[in-house]
């Protein structure tokens, strides 16, 4: 890559201004949309074709959207296709199978990435799992993540938290059975994964540690597909996510 992409940022809450923050920080050229979502008065057309023109005039490479998740996100992904970009959309992913096989295929045809913002399957510690443990058969995978801090977005903490340690075992260990999974929003902080064999733990990562530049990372994984390095975070990889953890929110109480 000639050059490093600029980042156009979709969105104007906590998120897109962090985005903005850490983007800033690793001296990329930004620029924002803050006015992004469908206005009542648009058709799905109408809303597609100002936000792919508002794209285009960024001059930027790459859409990063910092919105919440939502059926907006698909027109968003679809715009930003259809004005040349690459694309990061946030996690979890909500959209069908029919939307994820029509957005893959069109950013084939217009050789465009799409990104699902799962951060921490670029910690260290998680990729040498999958290279010690990937699948995963005989072993039983169990997680916590819970945040101090209230809800922000309005989804259920089993979305937006588990969808990270979904996205964890769907890397490294997909063939694990899954032994226990909690979220919580306004509980003492904890983000702990772990594998258990014969009834004992065998490996564990606390992703509090090792994970300060995790965006960053992310970011130049991104970047380096560009290059054409393998990038396994796409909708195709957000979707078996988002089937694991439906399935798994079936077999649970409610």
């Amino acid at each position: 890559m000639a050059e490093a992409p600029a980042y156009v940022i979709l969105g104007r809450g906590r998120w897109a201004q962090k985005m903005e923050v850490v983007l800033a920080g690793e001296k990329k050229k930004i620029a924002t949309m803050s006015e992004s979502r469908q206005r009542s008065s648009e058709t799905d057309a109408s809303c597609m074709s100002r936000v792919a023109e508002a794209m285009k005039a960024s001059k930027a490479g790459i859409a990063w959207l910092c919105v919440s998740p939502g059926p907006h996100v698909c027109l968003m992904i679809q715009a930003a296709l259809e004005a040349g970009l690459h694309v990061i959309a946030e996690k979890p992913w909500y959209g069908s199978a029919a939307d994820t096989e029509r957005l893959q295929a069109l950013a084939r045809a217009r050789g465009r990435l799409i990104g699902v913002h799962f951060e921490y399957l670029v910690h260290g510690e998680v990729e040498k799992w999958k290279s010690s443990f990937y699948r995963g058969s005989g072993l039983r995978f169990g997680g916590h993540f819970f945040l101090g801090r209230a809800d922000h977005l309005g989804l259920p903490a089993i979305d937006n938290l588990g969808c990270h340690l979904f996205a964890i075992r769907e890397f490294a260990v997909p063939a694990s059975e899954i032994v226990e999974m909690q979220c919580a929003f306004e509980r003492p902080d904890e983000r702990l994964v772990w594998l258990e064999q014969g009834g004992r733990r065998i490996a564990s990562i606390d992703l509090f540690k090792g994970s300060e530049r995790i965006i960053q990372d992310f970011m130049k994984k991104v970047e380096a597909a560009l290059d054409g390095a393998a990038f396994p975070f796409d909708l195709d990889f957000a979707l078996r996510v988002a089937n694991q953890l439906n399935a798994f929110k079936q077999r649970i109480p409610a």
